[in-house]
């Protein structure tokens, strides 16, 4: 049996779910993004969307029971590919001051738009716990 994640304190999500943990111990994370809680972007910079999207998807986990070791994969959708490469030193400590030294397997995908038009870039991730 399948068991939606949601977060204490968050809006409900609308036609989706957070995150889904399976019998077998694997967690889904859908794609997040640069909104807290209430689902209100404070914040039109990268950086800062790129550390609240992972904030959002540690908080899915540790909801579920895990840790953020047990991500095992990480899919990055960015509108902007150039902000991205230009930022580099910055995204790379941003990640590690939420992720710490654990580096899953990651894609990164450069995509023309996400549905919420202020978000600059969506994360999903999974997660294995047995």
């Amino acid at each position: 049996m399948n068991t939606a994640i949601q977060p204490h304190g968050w809006l409900p999500a609308k036609g989706y779910a957070n995150g889904i943990w399976t019998a077998d111990g694997s967690l889904y994370v859908g794609g997040q993004i640069g909104w807290n809680a209430q689902q209100q972007f404070e914040s039109d910079d990268f950086i800062s969307q790129m550390r609240q999207t992972l904030h959002n998807i540690v908080a899915i986990v540790e909801a579920a029971g895990a840790a953020t070791t047990d991500i095992v994969r990480l899919t990055w959708y960015v509108v902007d590919k150039r902000e991205y490469m230009a930022r580099q030193s910055e995204v790379g400590q941003a990640y590690r001051d939420i992720m710490g030294k654990h580096f899953p397997a990651m894609t990164m995908v450069v995509v023309a738009g996400l549905v919420e038009d202020r978000a600059l870039l969506e994360i999903e991730a999974t997660a294995v716990k047995r």
